[in-house]
């Protein structure tokens, strides 16, 4: 695969060097000369100096041939910009974008970046799994559909407990509760279903409505 890496810091320099041990053809773009030329040094002429956010930049090293485009600069709107241009310009089938600030991912999403990776979220789901305060996990991300399947827990102390499913204040627009998760035996929910302490709800919801979503079911 052909990827295009923008960004050469600590998070581009370690993923580049994942991906050439795996025989991938990669390239990354770099606006610090010096910060270039120390990866020229180590790895090869691997290292354009330039703005990957000027679609002249990326014309230059053949994005149009690219199979991923993955911008992991420490700006969010450089990711988001340079991620954009790649994907309408240069029509690259995959584009990947780091985000410093979680609340961006919606924006992300609705612009069309198909993956996001945000380092915040994950150490949250990290510590959901650890030590089960973090009330809603990220599952996958539909980006076509505008979709998304999340799992949340009802904490202790959520308004929704001992209520039922046709009690919960749920967004209009929100698709559908697939399953209930309770003393890990899954079960399909009925209008009447008692919501518990403790349960697992997991939902396919619109990207726009996730947080109503939340609200919806472990407000306190």
């Amino acid at each position: 695969m052909y990827i295009i890496i923008i960004g050469g810091g600590r998070v581009g320099y370690y993923l580049t060097k994942a991906l050439l041990d795996e025989n991938h053809e990669v390239l990354i773009i770099e606006k610090n000369a010096a910060l270039c030329n120390t990866i020229k040094e180590e790895m090869g002429s691997i290292c354009l100096q330039g703005d990957g956010c000027e679609a002249a930049t990326l014309e230059e090293v053949g994005t149009g041939r690219a199979d991923m485009f993955v911008a992991v600069t420490g700006d969010d709107e450089d990711n988001l910009v340079a991620c954009q241009v790649a994907k309408h310009k240069f029509n690259v089938p995959c584009t990947i974008a780091r985000i410093r600030n979680p609340q961006n991912e919606a924006l992300f999403k609705k612009l069309g970046i198909d993956v996001t990776v945000s380092t915040t979220d994950i150490i949250l789901e990290y510590i959901e799994k650890e030590v089960p305060t973090h009330p809603l996990t990220h599952l996958l991300t539909l980006s076509e559909q505008d979709l998304e399947i999340v799992k949340v827990r009802i904490p202790p102390a959520a308004t929704t407990v001992n209520k039922s499913v046709r009690e919960l204040p749920l967004p209009k627009d929100n698709k559908l509760i697939l399953v209930i998760s309770r003393d890990r035996k899954p079960r399909i929910p009925t209008a009447n279903t008692v919501l518990r302490e403790g349960d697992q709800i997991v939902a396919l919801t619109s990207l726009e409505t996730e947080q109503k979503l939340r609200a919806a079911l472990t407000s306190t």
